[in-house]
């Protein structure tokens, strides 16, 4: 199996692309970036682009592939709708329309997040926008999965890319085992959503198509403790 990652150098793309580059099924990762990750492995690939909004000079590398796992994202704090719109909405469905039109049946994942508004007249800026995402990946001729953890634990080196993300998670993580009992359903791993993400990809192994952390959990290989 081929697989892109757009968002590899993020806290979540970081754990994806660990379970990708782990799966013995999957012989090839291209990562989309706007700088070298600094990664060598057999399987890694990287293509340097800078402009989200417009793909088509990297077309041609971006054929061949299964399956698509979004997540690029950025934090709506302190950002305009305008410009959250544009990195959020904008550049995801210029992902989805390169990569699916160069690759009939590919399977699409998409970082979203649980509060996310499908309905999209909610006052939640962030949620807004997301579900018009969500929305507008669903439509389109691919299988697409939307992704909407609440609280995620980063794994094995994972950093936020979010100064105030990385405070907070350096000040929580101790309370991750307490939370993981008294919430269980609200909680995962970077570790899980890569499981997960490769999980969507087999035939069979999900009817739904926005998941939550249960079902992250239990396609991630969830044993009960989330570690």
């Amino acid at each position: 199996m081929k697989i892109v990652i757009f968002g590899a150098s993020g806290m979540t793309g970081h754990g994806v692309l660990r379970a990708c580059l782990l799966d013995p099924a999957v012989t090839r990762v291209l990562v989309v970036v706007r700088s070298p990750l600094g990664i060598s492995h057999p399987k890694l690939q990287e293509v340097i682009h800078q402009d989200f909004t417009d793909l088509s000079a990297i077309s041609e590398q971006l054929a061949g592939h299964d399956a698509c796992f979004y997540c690029l994202g950025i934090s709506s704090a302190g950002r305009s709708e305008a410009e959250y719109t544009r990195i959020t909405y904008d550049y995801t469905l210029a992902a989805a329309r390169a990569v699916s039109a160069s690759n009939p049946g590919l399977t699409f994942t998409y970082i979203s997040g649980e509060g996310t508004d499908s309905r999209e007249d909610g006052r939640s800026m962030w949620a807004r926008v997301k579900g018009s995402t969500e929305n507008a990946l669903l439509a389109m001729p691919m299988n697409a999965y939307m992704f909407r953890p609440a609280y995620i634990r980063p794994r094995h080196g994972a950093v936020s890319r979010t100064p105030v993300y990385r405070v907070l998670y350096a000040l929580t993580s101790w309370l991750y085992p307490l939370l993981r009992r008294l919430s269980p359903g609200h909680t995962t791993t970077t570790e899980h959503i890569g499981r997960a993400m490769l999980a969507v990809t087999r035939p069979g192994a999900v009817e739904q198509r926005i998941l939550y952390s249960p079902e992250i959990n239990r396609l991630g290989g969830d044993s009960g403790a989330a570690a």
